[in-house]
């Protein structure tokens, strides 16, 4: 197995996002419908980063560290391999929440364990920002929904009408941090 190393990115790393190949067939997705999640096929090939989407994503986690959040980085000796950030700032009724804002892992780095180690080091983050809990708008194909449900995500059981509003078709869900 490759020796990952785990550790916060700087503003001016967040170019190494190119790195991430995040190339997926997808076969299946979930949907929100009536309380409940249902599977529905989907058959699709998730590519490469177009450049206007990549300029923007680095764009948004460069606003993330500006606002006092935290990006993460998984590194197979100099290449970035998996990332993922939480936002500093509270959401919720009772600001207990932290937003996971991202959380990508290289095609040729699943099923590693990458994933888990980076979901954990944002709970670590977010406890240490206050919050209890981690909102995460998870695309809804049936991998990354399953993904997060295996680590005990549950249902979001209070919908943020911005992020909801951003993503419509995402599957809205909450992880505790402790």
């Amino acid at each position: 197995m490759q020796n990952i190393t785990y550790r916060p990115l700087e503003a001016k790393e967040l170019v190494k996002f190119q790195e991430i190949d995040r190339t997926e067939y997808i076969t299946e997705i979930y949907a929100f419908e009536n309380g409940q999640l249902i599977l529905k096929p989907e058959p699709c090939l998730a590519g490469a980063f177009e450049p206007d989407e990549l300029q923007n994503l680095i764009a948004q986690q460069q606003m993330l560290l500006t606002d006092g959040g935290e990006v993460i980085g998984a590194f197979n000796g100099d290449r970035l391999v998996g990332i993922t950030s939480v936002e500093h700032n509270r959401r919720g009724k009772s600001n207990n929440y932290c937003k996971m804002d991202i959380l990508y892992v290289s095609n040729a780095f699943r099923g590693k364990r990458i994933g888990h180690y980076l979901v954990q080091e944002c709970k670590t983050v977010a406890l240490s920002f206050g919050a209890a809990k981690l909102y995460i708008s998870a695309t809804p194909t049936k991998a990354t929904v399953d993904f997060y449900l295996n680590l005990g995500a549950t249902l979001v059981k209070e919908i943020d009408p911005q992020l909801f509003e951003l993503e419509p078709l995402d599957i809205h869900l909450e992880l505790q941090v402790q």
